[in-house]
């Protein structure tokens, strides 16, 4: 599990390989992913955008834009939080995820918060480190 707060909201993710949907004999490679994003502070904010940098073990980068998580821009009220699961396929069997997402306040003030770089591994590969 991976966890960053960042202006008091905390992004934790928890990734997990999905064996039924690879095939790593096509070097087809797919994972999910569970976010949750809580308010830990005191005022209400709401989720814009979101912003993801994939890096595969090729060292190829895919960069990824757009409104909202999952179809939503949701609000946290102080004390509330947001999950949501999404997935990443990749023709590699490991690489890694990282980003952010802008966020808003009642005032109108834009701000990042950061989404903590997490590894995605397929179990069939043995695990090399650097």
């Amino acid at each position: 599990m991976y966890s960053q707060t960042t202006d008091s909201i905390r992004v934790t993710v928890q990734p997990h390989y999905l064996d039924e949907q690879s095939s790593p004999t096509e070097n087809h490679y797919v994972w999910a992913y569970q976010v949750e994003i809580a308010n830990l502070g005191a005022a209400t904010v709401q989720l814009l955008n979101r912003y993801w940098h994939i890096t595969d073990a090729s060292g190829r980068v895919q960069e990824v834009r757009g409104p909202g998580v999952v179809g939503e821009q949701p609000v946290l009220p102080p004390g509330g939080s947001f999950q949501y699961t999404s997935g990443c396929p990749l023709s590699t069997p490991s690489g890694v995820m990282v980003g952010h997402y802008e966020m808003s306040d009642q005032q109108g003030r834009t701000f990042e918060v950061a989404i903590p770089a997490f590894s995605l591994d397929s179990p069939h590969q043995a695990v090399k480190l650097n």
